[in-house]
């Protein structure tokens, strides 16, 4: 296939010359596909790949699996997985809700209590105290059968 430009005119003709089938055109997809990006990483125990500092959202069949992120670089909103046996997915940045957000406060009845002692430890001296009370002297036998 031989291109002739013509130099004199101001929009640029292109002519086929030894060719008179009509110009076939790339699948503008494939083209796209041509000048994407690609890196590897690595699933996470809840099924997320960190990719530009965001979450994404892969799946739990993935988990400790080492998979290629394939990318625009002017729109990582949404990224493609590959993973090797398995079609490609799609997978869109993690969003948290408003139900995962802070944990609320707890109620006071629920909050800590300054204590100065201990209830538990109060209790077993009293019951130290009652089996001290109870118990009888202790008899001596030494001297049961010497002569004084």
């Amino acid at each position: 296939m031989y291109c002739l430009i013509e130099k004199n005119s101001s929009i640029v003709n292109a002519y086929r010359i030894d060719n008179s089938k009509p110009i076939r055109y790339i699948d503008p997809q494939v083209v796209a596909d041509a000048f994407l990006h690609c890196e590897e990483r690595k699933v996470d125990k809840v099924g997320c790949v960190s990719f530009e500092g965001k979450k994404y959202e892969v799946g739990v069949s993935f988990i400790g699996c080492k998979v290629n992120v394939i990318y625009d670089p002017s729109d990582t909103e949404e990224i493609t997985i590959e993973y090797d046996g398995h079609a490609p997915i799609r997978a869109r940045q993690l969003v948290i809700g408003e139900k995962t957000g802070k944990r609320p406060k707890l109620p006071e009845n629920l909050m800590p209590v300054s204590v100065s002692e201990s209830r538990l430890l109060k209790e077993a001296s009293k019951k130290n105290e009652q089996r001290n009370s109870i118990q009888a002297p202790a008899i001596s036998f030494r001297r049961i059968g010497k002569a004084e």
